[in-house]
């Protein structure tokens, strides 16, 4: 295949960076930069711990911060609808830059989880602008690829977050605010310098115009209209509860078969390393199958995963276990990430993209706490529920991601709206 044909079929990894628009390369590079940053998540405990609060407490913190992430996505996808990806990234960095060194000041606990609310969730808001944007600039035939690509800059970066936040605690706890709110900033410069103010007009579509959705005027009320999508959303919601498990339930489980911290930092560093050495490379090969099959795929690679931690067979089954969930998660981690910008109306992106966030959001905090109590229950028992819901999430994806009806029933990402010509209008 020759000419235009060629270069829809070409979606690798080095013709989509090399083809993409100069603002799509600068916001991975922004999303690199704020991730290199993100300290405050990880050290909260220890720097209040520190400050004369208890655990509980400090614990308390946390899952503020947390809900604040949670309702800032929410209320970043309804600010880039109205005013665009860049003035949202804007807000949310330079908002974040100013407000995370209040923290350093709050003695009064009440006061302290008011701030820490705060800056969770104007932090939170540039995800969904973020990626909003990065869909306008990419081409439909790239979306998965592009997005992977996205889910790289931002593991590479929380990878590195936690050494270079060791480095800076080694010196002071004030530094770690004090370089949030500089890779905040930086992220904001980019956004001022490389970001386009609107990348096409907006098309005035209502989701009653769009093939399978009904009309419930604006918002997210929109959203949940769409009853395809809010399926998604519950397969969302179930992968993210099981997921979250890795982190809650596993280092409880690998305990109890007398492994200590070490093998669980193992896994945890295996899962990283797999995700940031093969995700691109997997994601060449997946981005071409029907996207529900994809997520279908993760999910069976998930479920079966978590349930060889179940067999008596020592160390190996948490390695083998590990093995297989990870490959889950760089199969259909760039498809579930591209997805709602490819099932939504344009006018409702953001919150399309939001709502999809949020989700995974609510399920990672309501999964710690899920599995640790069946675990209280059950026992090794517990992966095997992690499967059974598996497959709960297989049939959700299955039949929420059904393209509309006037597409073919085994579409790819090319049954999402056509996205080409604005990217090849800024490149």
């Amino acid at each position: 295949m020759t000419g235009t044909g060629a270069k829809a079929e070409d979606a690798g990894i080095l013709s989509t960076w090399r083809d993409a628009p100069p603002a799509a390369r600068a916001l991975l590079a922004g999303i690199f930069v704020n991730r290199l940053g993100s300290f405050i998540q990880i050290f909260l405990v220890l720097f209040l711990t520190q400050r004369g609060f208890s655990t509980v407490q400090a614990g308390t913190a946390l899952a503020v911060y947390t809900a604040g992430a949670v309702a800032g996505v929410l209320v970043g996808g309804a600010l880039t609808d109205r005013l665009g990806p860049r003035r949202t990234i804007l807000l949310s960095m330079t908002g974040t830059a100013l407000l995370v060194l209040s923290i350093l000041y709050q003695r009064n606990y009440v006061a302290l989880l008011v701030a820490v609310g705060v800056v969770g969730m104007v932090s939170g808001a540039y995800r969904p602008a973020s990626s909003t944007l990065l869909s306008e600039l990419t081409p439909k035939h790239r979306q998965v690829m592009i997005f992977a690509m996205y889910r790289l800059a931002y593991n590479l970066g929380n990878t590195a977050a936690p050494l270079i936040g060791a480095v800076l605690l080694a010196v002071s706890y004030d530094l770690l605010f004090w370089g949030e709110a500089a890779a905040a900033l930086g992220y904001a410069v980019i956004a001022a310098i490389a970001l386009p103010r609107r990348t096409a007009p907006r098309v005035e579509q209502t989701p009653a115009e769009a093939p399978g959705r009904r009309a419930a005027g604006d918002g997210y009320l929109a959203v949940l209209a769409d009853r395809r999508y809010v399926l998604f959303l519950a397969a969302v919601l179930v992968n993210a509860i099981v997921y979250v498990q890795y982190l809650s339930t596993l280092p409880v489980a690998m305990r109890a078969e007398g492994l200590g911290a070490t093998w669980f930092s193992v896994m945890v560093a295996l899962n990283g390393f797999i995700v940031i050495t093969c995700e691109l490379l997997v994601t060449k090969v997946v981005q071409r199958w029907p996207m529900r099959i994809v997520v279908a795929v993760g999910f069976v690679l998930l479920g079966t995963g978590l349930a060889c931690y179940a067999l008596p067979f020592g160390v190996a089954v948490f390695v083998v276990g590990t093995l297989i969930w990870s490959l889950a998660e760089i199969v259909a981690g760039p498809t579930v990430f591209a997805y709602p910008a490819v099932a939504s109306p344009e006018r409702l992106r953001g919150r399309y993209i939001g709502a999809m966030t949020a989700m995974f959001g609510v399920g990672s905090a309501a999964g710690a706490v899920v599995g640790l109590a069946v675990w209280n229950l059950v026992g090794t028992a517990v992966w095997w529920w992690c499967a059974g819901a598996c497959l709960l999430g297989i049939v959700a994806a299955w039949y929420g991601m059904r393209p509309p009806a006037d597409a073919d029933p085994d579409a790819g990402p090319d049954a999402g709206p056509d996205l080409t010509e604005k990217a090849e209008e800024q490149s």
